[in-house]
């Protein structure tokens, strides 16, 4: 039995629709799935701004807003439903869903204030769309199908905004509510990114909590497979916007996985590798405009690594974009302890999270994300020495097996950067990671010299594919 869990685009038109409902269908011929889905692609951003403009009393902008978003769902049923009596009851659920979401603007704008609890319940509507639509058009097409509100099951902390799950109350709740459906040979369709507290109040686990809500379940249910269906042939060796002939991963490990999630890869949210690494479930990155790519499977199990990966090997090329590096010299440094505790304890007095360190005898040079840069912060910082602030720079890290004690490699990637200017070098933390900074208009030229260096030629094969859209 596996998880099967639908991006924003891979359910953001009927079109896209109806192709994840013949996905979910093929794999329905062996085992019952669960289908957890996101909302359709651009309604979460709209709801935020809904949220925005509630909080600041713009109620005819809110309004128009929310009526976007009730005609969307309308326009979407109409050209995916036929029959006129389920098109009908549909349409009552949609003009539900949508007067719950035109009250709680009228509720924000009267009390004058956004909080983040109000503002889960505003991102919470996009999940409970989209997976009402798939549901009756399943049912349409002679599927057993169940909808499902997952935050009967998903109970979660009151950390609004970034909850997360109840353990020991979520297995239960699992085995209870949902188990028992898909035993009885019923498809259960839920939403992924929200939950619910135990009196009952809607959270959000956080932007790209779709993943972890199905990589969750997935370990709950003790399920085969997490499959996770998104727009791109899995994990590619770099972004292909920066690098057209980026290949699709055909495998890897869930620690070269969670390193390049936190390296800022989009495709998997970091969170998502943490339950299925606990329960040893691969977790399957494919993609549902090409369904019959093989995408890339992220797994420890030495039977499918056998083969497939081997020492020294460059996987992926990261890049997170939008960062400054901070320069901290003091001669209290040198030769004297307790100094990394006092910095970092400033950093966490601001809630500032560090990206990347390098250090010597008397300076510290690190990055962080520039929408985090404030002059308090660096107010703060110069109580402990001289401070000097790069903006406009990227991190871009090389991600592979064994990296840190694979000779020759390192002399490979600073060969392929010889006409790139090096704002920082950071090596030796992590055994599957070479992380390097440089000035941002100088990102491509190096993304795209790494990628020649260590992706062109017919070696690997196997381990890269050539995705599907571009043969």
């Amino acid at each position: 039995m596996a998880v099967m869990k639908f991006g924003g685009t891979s359910v953001g038109t009927a079109k896209a629709m109806r192709q994840a409902i013949s996905i979910v269908a093929r794999e329905e011929q062996k085992a019952v799935p669960l289908v957890v889905l996101s909302a359709c692609s651009g309604i979460t951003n709209k709801l935020v701004h809904i949220a925005d403009a509630s909080g600041r009393s713009a109620l005819d902008e809110a309004m128009a807003l929310a009526g976007e978003v009730r005609s969307f769902h309308l326009n979407l049923l109409d050209e995916l439903i036929k029959g006129v009596e389920l098109k009908a009851e549909l349409a009552i659920k949609i003009e539900e869903l949508a007067s719950r979401l035109e009250l709680l603007i009228k509720g924000v704008d009267i009390v004058g204030e956004l909080t983040e609890r109000s503002r889960d319940m505003f991102c919470s509507f996009g999940e409970l769309f989209s997976t009402t639509v798939f549901a009756a058009a399943m049912k349409e097409l002679g599927h057993k199908a169940v909808w499902v509100d997952v935050r009967t099951v998903m109970i979660t902390d009151d950390n609004f905004g970034f909850a997360r799950p109840l353990q020991e109350v979520c297995e239960e709740r699992v085995g209870r509510l949902i188990k028992p459906l898909l035993e009885g040979g019923m498809t259960v369709v839920t939403q992924g990114y929200i939950g619910s507290t135990q009196d009952g109040r809607t959270t959000t686990l956080g932007r790209g909590g779709s993943d972890f809500s199905a990589a969750l379940l997935g370990s709950w249910l003790n399920d085969d497979a997490i499959q996770i269906w998104t727009d791109v042939d899995g994990v590619m060796t770099c972004d292909p916007r920066m690098v057209p002939e980026a290949r699709s991963i055909r495998v890897m490990t869930f620690s070269e996985a969670a390193e390049l999630a936190y390296l800022g890869a989009k495709v998997l949210h970091p969170d998502t590798i943490a339950p299925a690494v606990q329960k040893n479930i691969p977790v399957y990155v494919l993609n549902s405009l090409h369904p019959d790519a093989k995408g890339t499977i992220i797994t420890n199990d030495p039977q499918r690594l056998s083969g497939m990966s081997y020492e020294g090997l460059v996987k992926s090329i990261a890049v997170k974009k939008g960062q400054c590096i901070i320069n901290v010299r003091s001669n209290r440094m040198f030769g004297r302890h307790g100094f990394m505790n006092e910095l970092f304890d400033v950093f966490a007095r601001y809630g500032v999270s560090v990206e990347m360190i390098a250090t010597s005898e008397v300076s510290v040079s690190l990055t962080v994300d520039d929408k985090c840069f404030s002059d308090e912060l660096i107010g703060a910082l110069k109580a402990l020495g001289d401070v000097d602030i790069e903006h406009g720079v990227s991190t871009i890290s090389v991600v592979g097996d064994n990296l840190r004690m694979s000779r020759g490699v390192a002399g490979r990637i600073f060969s392929a950067l010889k006409d790139v200017n090096l704002r920082m070098i950071s090596q030796g933390a992590s055994e599957i990671n070479v992380g390097f900074v440089v000035e941002e208009p100088e990102v491509v030229t190096a993304v795209n010299n790494l990628h020649r260096e260590f992706f062109s030629g017919p070696q690997n094969e196997g381990i890269f594919e050539t995705p599907a859209g571009s043969r």
